[in-house]
């Protein structure tokens, strides 16, 4: 039985700092979302004051909707934490209830009885009554124990009411903070409803002018494709360099393969096993914004059947905003693809990333950067839209940026 209540103990202890661990990291999600919903509305202000294209709103307004649908996931997982924490606190107290309840009788019986013998000269003769020495020693040791014993049951009511104080405090906490995400997904879930409709009030507008938007939506995809294939190539020519370098310093023989990949030094080893360990923790590419077209492929605006791809995450941010770099590193290149489209690449190891859409840069190839470090200004469009197209690849595959940014 004392085995049983003992795991029990465990598993109410493990739950709750489980549980406490994860309420922590979904608050620190919530914030992030939050600081994004900050950042769309004060850009929206912004931008209000110059013209915008339809497929600029439609993108804004997509951007919206899923911060909306992040935060409503978020605060559902928040609020299932909380009621699994209101019912194991409630269990933590009726189970110290019931055991204070035991010990207070027993604690009361003890008082009754000692008070029945407290006569000294009682316990003189409990002692002196004794058949032999080794008997009375006993006595005199029962004596001592029996008040060492009501001492502790003393104390042990007074700490299972220390516990039971905690536990009610926590379950009174538990419960007003249940109350408040109930609020906020509430309230975030109206105003999802209300950006699903201004969405498809943006989608009829669309429909009326299909050819024009859908050539522009094809034209910028193949100006994409076309830059994901120059980033590829200047990756493989930089891996084929780097190789030839490593080969010619050691006297060895550059690696052969058919797949474009560093041949790393133990230092390169080092860095991108360093890159690899703050998977999830590395830091955004710019102070403040919002992820305006998430990685992957996204249904087209126009033709609802058929997909567009991202192969990395635009972030709109400020006017007239930085781009940082994530991780420390060196610069492997710096490409101009337009007068007001630079792009840094940066090596962590057998990982880079690259910052997209920049007016101008402020490092050079070769030169050593440190983390949060600013690498160029994002270019401001005509209405006022700052949007960096941020990459990560490890050697020459794209992989999720997502995945490496914390809280995204």
């Amino acid at each position: 039985m004392k085995q049983f209540q003992l795991y029990i103990l465990f598993f109410f202890c493990f739950s709750m700092g489980f549980s406490q661990t994860q309420q922590e990291k979904l608050e620190a999600r919530k914030e992030q979302i939050q600081k994004e919903i900050s950042a769309f509305k004060s850009l929206l202000q912004t931008e209000k004051k110059k013209e915008r294209s339809v497929l600029s709103e439609i993108a804004a307004q997509k951007a919206r909707i899923r911060l909306s649908e992040r935060l409503i996931t978020t605060t559902a997982k928040q609020k299932r934490l909380l009621d699994d924490n209101i019912y194991l606190n409630q269990l933590e107290i009726n189970k110290l209830n019931k055991e204070l309840k035991i010990l207070k009788e027993d604690y009361a019986k003890m008082i009754v009885k000692s008070y029945k013998s407290r006569n000294d000269q009682s316990r003189i003769m409990f002692v002196l009554s004794s058949q032999n020495f080794l008997q009375a020693y006993k006595r005199i040791q029962y004596m001592k124990q029996y008040a060492g014993f009501r001492k502790m049951q003393g104390e042990e009511i007074q700490e299972k009411q220390a516990r039971l104080g905690v536990a009610v405090v926590k379950l009174e906490k538990d419960k007003k903070n249940k109350e408040k995400v109930i609020i906020e997904n509430e309230a975030e879930k109206k105003i999802l409803e209300e950006k699903k409709k201004d969405q498809e009030q943006l989608a009829k507008l669309i429909q009326k002018d299909k050819k024009k938007y859908t050539a522009d939506i094809d034209k910028k995809q193949r100006e994409a494709r076309d830059i994901d294939r120059q980033i590829k190539k200047i990756i493989a020519d930089e891996i084929a360099a780097a190789n030839k370098r490593n080969a010619a310093k050691t006297g060895t023989t550059a690696s052969s393969s058919s797949v474009a990949k560093f041949d790393l030094t133990p230092e390169g080893k080092i860095v991108s096993d360093n890159f690899k360990l703050n998977k999830g923790k590395l830091p955004w590419p710019v102070d403040n914004g919002y992820v305006q077209l998430r990685y992957g492929d996204q249904p087209h605006p126009v033709h609802k059947n058929l997909t567009v791809h991202n192969s990395g995450v635009e972030i709109a941010t400020k006017p007239g905003s930085n781009a940082r770099a994530i991780f420390g590193g060196v610069v492997l290149q710096v490409q101009v693809i337009s007068a007001n489209n630079k792009a840094v690449y940066v090596q962590h190891g057998d990982f880079i990333t690259v910052y997209l859409n920049l007016s101008s840069v402020n490092v050079s190839k070769g030169d050593d950067v440190s983390i949060k470090q600013i690498l160029g200004k994002i270019h401001t469009d005509s209405s006022g839209s700052a949007v960096i197209k941020f990459l990560v690849l490890q050697n020459t595959t794209y992989l999720n940026p997502e995945q490496w940014m914390s809280n995204m």
